[in-house]
């Protein structure tokens, strides 16, 4: 009977938060229910120094500041100018304004990685756009929620942040990892867009001359301070890790330092705004940390009831192969991120299915980049897909629900085949 005590603790889990509950509380407080009557009231002297130990990690600082980095982006109008210089110089050709936003999607993404930023700027000024321009609600939503989600696998990430917590990975090393499946992405969508525009011509038509007329009076200085300034604070971000010279954490500082510098030199920088951008960023770090502590006494529990000894055993027991176990979890993971958020995947899922996958001697900066793309798809799948719900709240009046869900097909596929790509190739994320 005690080897089903894991099972059930686990099935209670994810009936409660199906349930509607609170995913943080629900972690914590079933977790501590279930340990205090299977393992004695000693068990809640070890959560405090268990939880301790975990959030005294130096790697999660760099959580708050690379959301404040990317709010304070998104505040300051540097996304904004990026979108607006970026669809003018795409503009003429036809399928430009979707390149435009898709190699927007990237930079903002190399910036900033946070999602809800992103998808929000980009809703709020290219889909009126787009839509004035003629083209389809569906197409546009489509890569606007794709490009929206690039940051989750282009670094810096707050995934990797995360799975590199988890896992006990040094950050430093999944950004580099990440990098060629991150440009991969962004060039199967690019051939995408160009496909389309074969198939469907009028998808993404090009824009009026008039306007590109009145853009080309001050183009050169019109470049230069949209992508100049936050191309450089790229380069200092990543560089900085990718040389060795800062760590994560380190560079992160440089990037919220640096945003705070061209929000200045916009003069966008004043007490309200700032006033905006922390109590953001606050907002954002608490949900994640909160549910950090609350996932910690869940893994504590679940561990101290052997229910990875137990999994594992199962799983050794039923002689299944590594690769149908690991292609088992992609669809788990996937079939998860219908439903509830990325957050909850990483810390649920991943920390069961980790001793198994080293048990099997697989590499784990690979699995960590396959789980990492695999939770990019969470952001698109309907019903709970996070993109859905920023591009629901920001779209114009006439664009259904129904044609997101259409827009989002395509990319969800794509990514599935870069997933597959991955898989097929590991080492792709050791190139670097």
């Amino acid at each position: 009977m005690e080897e089903f005590v894991p099972l059930i603790f686990f099935a209670v889990i994810i009936i409660s938060l199906l349930m509607g509950y609170p995913v943080a509380f629900t972690l914590g407080g079933v977790s501590i229910i279930f340990g205090t009557l299977m393992l004695g009231p000693e068990f809640l002297s070890l959560l405090p120094l268990r939880i301790w130990g975990v959030m005294s990690n130096f790697v999660l600082i760099a959580v708050p500041l690379f959301v404040f980095m990317g709010v304070m982006f998104e505040k300051s109008g540097i996304a904004e100018e990026l979108l607006e210089t970026m669809a003018l110089i795409f503009g003429k050709f036809r399928g430009g304004l979707a390149i435009g936003v898709l190699l927007v999607g990237a930079l903002l993404g190399a910036s900033t990685g946070i999602v809800g930023a992103t998808v929000v700027t980009m809703g709020v000024i290219s889909l009126p756009v787009m839509l004035k321009r003629g083209c389809s609600p569906q197409d546009s939503c489509g890569i606007i929620g794709a490009s929206g989600t690039l940051g989750q696998i282009i670094p810096p990430s707050l995934i990797l942040v995360l799975l590199g917590s988890v896992l006990n990975l040094p950050v430093g090393d999944l950004f580099m990892a990440a990098v060629i499946p991150g440009l991969g992405l962004v060039f199967l969508i690019f051939l995408w867009i160009v496909v389309l525009n074969f198939l469907k011509p009028s998808a993404f038509p090009p824009m009026p001359e008039a306007e590109l007329v009145e853009f080309r009076k001050g183009r050169m200085k019109k470049i230069a301070t949209a992508f100049f300034l936050p191309g450089i604070l790229v380069f200092l971000v990543l560089g900085s890790i990718f040389l060795g010279i800062a760590s994560p954490t380190e560079a992160a500082g440089i990037g919220a330092l640096g945003a705070i510098g061209l929000a200045a030199l916009r003069k966008n920088l004043n007490m309200e705004n700032l006033k905006y951008v922390m109590k953001k960023t606050v907002t954002i770090t608490t949900m994640a940390l909160i549910i950090l502590v609350g996932a910690t006494a869940f893994s504590l529990v679940f561990r101290e009831l052997e229910g990875d000894v137990i999994l594992t055993d199962i799983i050794m027991a039923s002689e299944i192969s590594p690769g149908i176990f690991l292609f088992l979890v992609m669809l788990i993971i996937f079939l998860a991120g219908f439903l509830i958020d990325f957050i909850e995947i990483i810390f649920i899922i991943v920390p069961i299915v980790d001793p198994i996958f080293r048990h099997f001697g697989m590499d784990m900066m690979w699995i960590a980049i396959l789980i990492a793309m695999n939770l990019q798809t969470s952001f698109l799948t309907p019903p709970f897909g996070f993109t859905l719900f920023y591009l629901k709240g920001v779209a114009p009046m006439g664009v259904k629900t129904i044609d997101m869900y259409k827009g989002m097909i395509p990319y969800i596929i794509i990514q599935i085949i870069a997933l597959a790509l991955v898989v097929a190739f590991p080492g792709i994320v050791r190139l670097l």
